[in-house]
């Protein structure tokens, strides 16, 4: 159901993007960047953060980014990271195939700036054997992303 919600994503916004599906696990970065041949930095993983004023946000960033306490303070306050069960249950994707794509709930999209080095980058597509190949810059477009710096 996770992977169709996106595939009707990209064609509600009449996007031609091609999802590769994997025939080995992708849900983690290191898995994701050896199945598709590429540095771990261009695999695009989607976080979720319930902040101390009850907004759920999700912010993607690069595959080998860290968040950087002090600035994810600055960018949204307090927050911490949802339980598995709460994940899959906001984004209806499963832990591992997270993406900013056919949301089960509307949530607000944060884009890192640690983004922008890549041209392509690979978010997953709503399962765990799944990515899309697609520019940041089109990624903050169709999800109605903002930049943030959170990542050190």
């Amino acid at each position: 159901m996770s992977l169709q919600s996106v595939r009707e994503f990209l064609a509600a916004r009449d996007l031609d993007i091609p999802i590769v599906e994997m025939p080995t696990s992708t849900a983690t970065v290191a898995l994701a960047a050896e199945a598709h041949g590429v540095e771990p930095g261009r695999i695009a993983k989607t976080l979720a953060f319930r902040l101390t004023d009850g907004r759920i946000v999700l912010l993607v960033t690069r595959g080998d980014a860290r968040i950087d306490n002090r600035k994810f303070k600055a960018a949204f306050g307090k927050g911490r990271m949802l339980p598995p069960e709460e994940l899959e249950r906001v984004t209806g994707h499963p832990v591992g195939g997270v993406c900013p794509f056919g949301l089960a709930e509307a949530l607000p999209v944060y884009l890192d700036e640690s983004l922008r080095a890549f041209d392509e980058v690979l978010p997953a597509a709503g399962d765990i054997h799944s990515a899309l190949r697609i520019s940041p810059a089109l990624m903050a477009g169709i999800t109605g992303g903002e930049w943030v710096d959170a990542c050190g």
